[in-house]
């Protein structure tokens, strides 16, 4: 390859992209690569010297009938993007994460057979929905870079070159996690037990899901009188939210409520609350992975609408929705879905995690998927970019 300057393309749709990208931006600088780079990106990448044509948040598009509703607008902003490269091509686009927004304009750019490679970083969940999307990222993606290791054999087996480059967070949080120093940074007792009661970010979730845990600490609060409960706040509307939905609980049961609130602007108090606490538990979704990084004895739970579960029980292909389980390859961590997720069910789960020696299994297993997701086997991610460039451009591929 040359000396000369490259120019990479990235997408990125939110602040975790964001987060993403920039890393990758500084480890070029780092490893002495000379390269621009420009697409659209969050705050952080701009101020690393990304030229965002468009505002991150025009990508930020949650619900169908919300996407449905601004496809036109999603339009516009992939024309605009795939014009400027055909005017100046850059070397490599790099869709991180963004999957419906990112297949589509890679696919496009491949259409107008320019001369760049495309790279998905962050894979979509075709390994457990909608399985039949990996042959359109065969035809479309030169690469996929898989932050789990279990993404990567998925992708082999359906001809897609792919490597796994390990979880970012897994590499940020330490393998050495002392609960007493978590419980001191929130100034908490040291020698009192803490459940933490995780429903979820959204105002939908904790409508939905925060009945639930407040009914599961109930129940337990009988038994164990001495626990406490800890509820993150990820910002003013949550907290509102959640001190409503508190205030209608048990009298007897509020002193022993904790509303914690996001104290910086990266809002990690969900990640300080799990850190803090004895035991987990927390709605299905990414914060399960957050979890198990801290080593944190946990149980899962998920309720949806009817219909939505209906339509995503045809579509799932996996047995496990928690990550932690799927990392796994099995049951893990208990996960109580839909007609399952009951207060008197948690509770029952919650109680069993006090068994000392089923909580230090448990925190064990966690432990052993943490090393393993930042093991010899990642490859870094700007070496796989760069292996990439040198290889000829292939543009209509077959399948």
């Amino acid at each position: 390859m040359s000396t000369r300057k490259l120019k990479i393309g990235i997408v990125v749709g939110e602040v975790s992209g964001d987060t993403l990208g920039v890393k990758l931006m500084r480890s070029f600088r780092e490893q002495g690569i000379d390269a621009e780079f420009e697409g659209i990106g969050g705050p952080q990448m701009i101020a690393e010297g990304f030229k965002s044509y468009y505002p991150m948040e025009i990508l930020s598009v949650m619900g169908i009938i919300e996407v449905l509703k601004d496809l036109k607008k999603l339009f516009a902003v992939r024309d605009g993007l795939v014009e400027v490269w055909t005017e100046q091509p850059v070397d490599v686009f790099i869709g991180i994460d963004a999957p419906d927004f990112n297949l589509r304009l890679s696919k496009t750019l491949k259409e107008k057979n320019l001369p760049i490679k495309t790279i998905q970083y962050v894979s979509p969940s075709v390994w457990a929905w909608r399985q039949g999307r990996v042959y359109g990222i065969k035809k479309t993606i030169d690469l996929v870079l898989c932050l789990f290791p279990f993404e990567k054999n998925f992708y082999e087996q359906h001809g897609v070159a792919a490597v796994f480059v390990g979880h970012p967070l897994a590499k940020q949080l330490p393998l050495n996690n002392p609960i007493q120093d978590a419980k001191r940074d929130l100034g908490l007792d040291p020698v009192k037990t803490y459940v933490a009661l995780l429903p979820g970010s959204r105002r939908g979730e904790v409508e939905r899901l925060l009945p639930l845990l407040l009914g599961s600490a109930k129940l337990l609060s009988t038994k164990y009188p001495d626990i406490e409960y800890l509820i993150p706040a990820i910002n003013d509307a949550r907290k509102t939210q959640i001190e409503l939905s508190v205030e209608q609980s048990d009298p007897a049961l509020i002193p022993k409520l904790h509303i914690l609130e996001h104290t910086d602007t990266e809002s990690k108090i969900g990640r300080m609350v799990m850190n803090a606490s004895d035991i987990v538990a927390l709605a299905s979704g990414t914060a399960t992975l957050e979890a198990m990084l801290l080593h944190r004895p946990m149980v899962t739970f998920y309720k949806l609408n009817a219909l939505t579960y209906f339509i995503a029980k045809l579509l799932v292909k996996i047995p496990y929705y928690s990550l932690p389980n799927i990392i796994a390859g099995k049951k893990v961590i208990e996960e109580l879905i839909q007609k399952q997720a009951t207060p008197e069910r948690l509770a029952q789960e919650i109680e069993s995690l006090m068994d000392i020696e089923k909580s230090k299994i448990q925190s064990m297993q966690h432990l052993s998927m943490h090393k393993r997701l930042i093991s010899g086997d990642t490859q870094d991610p700007v070496q796989a970019i760069l292996t990439l460039l040198e290889q000829p451009v292939q543009n209509e591929k077959k399948e």
